[in-house]
């Protein structure tokens, strides 16, 4: 069986409620990634930001990403999270379901890890990536209406 443990990304890099945009924007750039994951002062994940999360819902409204908080982003739904150890059948079972493409893991309810398409990729054979990725993906795929697939 394998576990969370086994595809999470351990050296997870994430940010406070109260850094700004900017200092995620600048963190995503010198990690060359695309999401942190946003943590109160005691570790427990309570969001994720990404850079289209900065473009959209930070510039695109006006708002000053120098001032705007990662806490503020992460204000809303709750997080998705699932614990160390858990079956792998079941993260991707959790991240279909919720249509996500990154799964931070816990323990004890502190953030230890975080799985992403990449892990997965990396991690599991090539027809469970693949169906992991038409689940997540279909929704967001053009329909034709010409009767062309």
């Amino acid at each position: 069986m394998t576990t969370t443990d086994a595809v999470m990304h351990a050296d997870v890099t994430f940010i406070s409620v109260r850094d700004t945009m900017e200092t995620a924007a600048r963190r995503m750039h010198q990690l060359d990634i695309g999401a942190l994951p946003i943590c109160d002062g005691e570790g427990h994940p309570v969001g994720i930001v990404t850079d289209r999360d900065i473009v959209l819902k930070v510039i695109a409204h006006g708002e000053n990403p120098k001032t705007t908080t990662a806490g503020e982003l992460a204000q809303g739904e709750q997080l998705i999270t699932i614990k160390t150890g858990a079956d792998i059948e079941n993260a991707l079972a959790v991240m279909e379901q919720h249509q996500i493409r990154r799964l931070p893991v816990t323990d004890q309810g502190k953030l230890v890890g975080i799985i992403t398409e990449a892990d997965l990729a990396r991690r599991l054979p090539d027809h469970t990536v693949g169906e992991f990725v038409d689940a997540i993906c279909a929704k967001h795929l053009p329909s034709t209406t010409n009767g062309e697939s």
